[in-house]
């Protein structure tokens, strides 16, 4: 029996497929916003609904901001006081593209 391959080892082959690599470089930005404000709300020990009651919402309003699996982008304003409750402040960068001239 052949062993399977790991997620890393599969990751780094579809890397290889250019299509593959411009829609994960697209989407990585997004996924670390959400990353990130997840480990800022778990560092201040607030569960969901904690952020729920902060922020004058539901917990499916927060499950679906943190979510990585929804079509939709959170607003800047919404992402602003998400991070104004936690004590943190939004800091936006742009950087050139190097595949655009």
């Amino acid at each position: 029996m052949a062993d399977r391959p790991t997620f890393k080892a599969f990751r780094d082959e579809a890397l290889k497929r250019p299509d593959v690599k411009a829609a994960y470089d697209e989407a990585a930005p997004l996924y670390a916003l959400k990353r990130d404000m997840i480990a800022m709300r778990k560092s201040r020990g607030f569960t969901q609904e904690d952020m729920a009651t902060l922020l004058g919402t539901r917990k499916s309003n927060i499950s679906r901001l943190e979510s990585v699996n929804t079509d939709s982008s959170p607003r800047l304003a919404t992402v602003k006081e998400y991070a104004r409750v936690l004590g943190y402040k939004v800091k936006i960068a742009f950087e050139s593209d190097p595949a655009k001239p």
